[in-house]
């Protein structure tokens, strides 16, 4: 792995549990270290925080504004960080609702020290009558401009941000990768069996539309095996409907780690109907097909034809058409899950993610 020769600052607003084993792994690819600058969610985001053990954490003290499309986030302490931190490089959120960002931004630049953002894309912002789009649209086009580079979750979110006129040769794409590549090779499952079974990992919340996949289970022809693993605010909700639409939905709970590889394990297809999804790469690591509900471009690099399929959010028939599909051809499903593990193992994980930090790092500092 390439090293970074220099110091490395990097801001977040918060600090996710699943985005250390990420910060921990870049750290170590910087000879000169690398400290993080975040703070803590709100308590409605239900966000579960980590400390990095290889970076050097400085908490932020978030002061959080309003909601919705008009919330906007402070950082108090952002420049002192800096300060004492004294950063060859500092990679940003690219959000301009940050908005102690841009006076960090200067302050690197008036030292002849690169910027680099950070973000999902550009995609089109919410029409609010008191939110105008163009307004916002030029706020966040003034605010990228001031960047010195951009690092894009996937190919279309580079694409967006070269649709605002960012320069295409600052833009670097490092896809959004959760873990490792794995080292084991799932063992081969046969191309034979009576009884499928569906998968689904992650937190019960109503946008992972999980009542979908229960009455979506319903209508198929063979009554495949459902296994629910996890845990939250509609639990209680989803097991009242099972029992009417779907009795045979087995709910595991929350499970983390090694407690997951069994299920994966078992499973001959993984099934995600809502938005989220950071189990999708665990997923494929373990040889297996899948299918997401389109988002936010994350999931368009790690999810094609050759391994698995891309369904519109909330459109409950073409879940039904493309579970029905997807279980109608065993044979197909092994070749897919082939290729799922080679995706992650070969072109989308950790390593290759921070190889593609510090490849913009690198290029900058030239």
């Amino acid at each position: 792995m390439n090293i970074f020769p220099g110091r490395l600052g990097l801001q977040q607003r918060v600090l996710p549990s699943y985005r250390v084993p990420f910060f921990d792994m870049l750290a170590s690819a910087c000879e000169g270290g690398m400290s993080l600058f975040a703070g803590q969610a709100r308590a409605v985001e239900s966000i579960a925080s980590g400390e990095p053990r290889a970076a050097e954490y400085a908490p932020a003290q978030n002061i959080h504004l309003l909601n919705g499309p008009f919330y906007f986030c402070y950082q108090r302490g952002f420049l002192d960080w800096l300060f004492n931190w004294n950063p060859d490089a500092l990679i940003v959120e690219a959000n301009p609702r940050y908005l102690s960002t841009p006076a960090a931004v200067q302050w690197m630049q008036k030292r002849g020290r690169s910027v680099i953002g950070w973000g999902l894309g550009a995609p089109p912002l919410s029409v609010s009558p008191h939110f105008p789009r163009k307004w916002g649209e030029r706020k966040r086009g003034v605010f990228l401009n001031r960047l010195d580079a951009l690092i894009a979750y996937s190919q279309r979110g580079a694409d967006e941000y070269a649709a605002l006129g960012f320069p295409r040769d600052k833009i670097f794409v490092a896809h959004n990768a959760v873990a490792p590549a794995p080292t084991v090779k799932p063992d081969d499952r046969p191309q034979t069996t009576d009884h499928l079974t569906i998968l689904f990992v992650g937190r019960l919340q109503a946008r992972k539309r999980i009542d979908s996949l229960l009455r979506a289970c319903a209508e198929m022809p063979d009554s495949p095996h459902l296994v629910i693993v996890g845990d939250g605010p509609e639990r209680e909700n989803l097991e009242a409907l099972a029992k009417q639409v779907y009795p045979s939905a087995e709910f595991i709970g929350a499970k983390h780690g090694d407690e997951l590889k069994p299920y994966f394990t078992e499973a001959d297809l993984f099934v995600l109907p809502g938005t989220g999804g950071l189990a999708v790469q665990e997923a494929m690591s373990h040889g297996l097909p899948v299918i997401v509900a389109k988002g936010d471009g994350t999931q368009d690099d790690l999810v094609r034809a050759e391994n698995g399929w891309q369904i519109p959010p909330g459109d409950y028939e073409a879940l039904v058409s493309t579970m029905k599909d997807a279980l109608s051809d065993i044979p197909r499903l092994r070749k897919m899950g082939a290729e799922s593990y080679r995706i992650v193992s070969q072109e989308i994980n950790l390593e290759k993610m921070v190889e593609a930090f510090v490849g913009a790092l690198t290029q900058l500092s030239r």
